[in-house]
């Protein structure tokens, strides 16, 4: 019977987040430093944003403003899935779902598809503006949940690198000696 959990997640697999060829690949792609980029970038549009539409609930004021904040952030989570899956194919040659990063992109596909569900429900006045509102601190609140998944595999990346860096001090030091 097959299974759904990615190869990666096996415990007889390595516990590394990345094989010696995909960190080499990720560090020469310049799709690392634009996902670099576009990640802080899009996170600051979220927070202006966030505040704009907690303003708008809170006082009923600055639905355009706050409307137009989704819109921004809803372009900029299009634009870093579109460099991401770009990313994945350079580093893991697949465009989505490689193995070391298959449960973000399941979750990435939840936030796009509550952001193309906000798009949808304003293009067509399926809801009215507080509803709309609701739906965007939703998709936000998916996004915040994917946002901490990618930062603990950032972090996991930096631990390996620096488990593997204490693992080689002891065995240059035997050379030395």
């Amino acid at each position: 019977m097959p299974t759904l959990m990615p190869h990666r997640l096996s415990p007889a697999k390595s516990t590394r987040l990345y094989t010696e060829e995909e960190r080499a690949r990720r560090d020469a792609t310049i799709w690392t430093l634009i996902q670099g980029l576009l990640a802080p970038a899009q996170f600051l549009v979220f927070a202006v944003s966030c505040v704009l539409v907690v303003r708008y609930l809170a006082t009923g004021e600055g639905y355009a403003m706050a409307t137009w904040s989704i819109l921004i952030k809803t372009g900029f989570l299009y634009v870093i899935m579109i460099t991401g899956a770009i990313w994945e194919k350079v580093v893991f040659g697949q465009y989505l779902f490689a193995p070391a990063f298959f449960w973000e992109d399941v979750v990435s596909f939840l936030v796009i598809g509550l952001h193309t569900a906000y798009l949808w429900a304003l293009f067509t006045n399926a809801l009215d503006p507080a509803s709309l509102m609701h739906l965007a601190l939703a998709a936000y609140a998916t996004y915040v949940i994917n946002a901490g998944q990618f930062l603990w595999k950032l972090r996991r990346a930096r631990l390996d690198i620096e488990r593997e860096a204490t693992q080689q001090q002891p065995a240059q030091q035997q050379v030395a000696a």
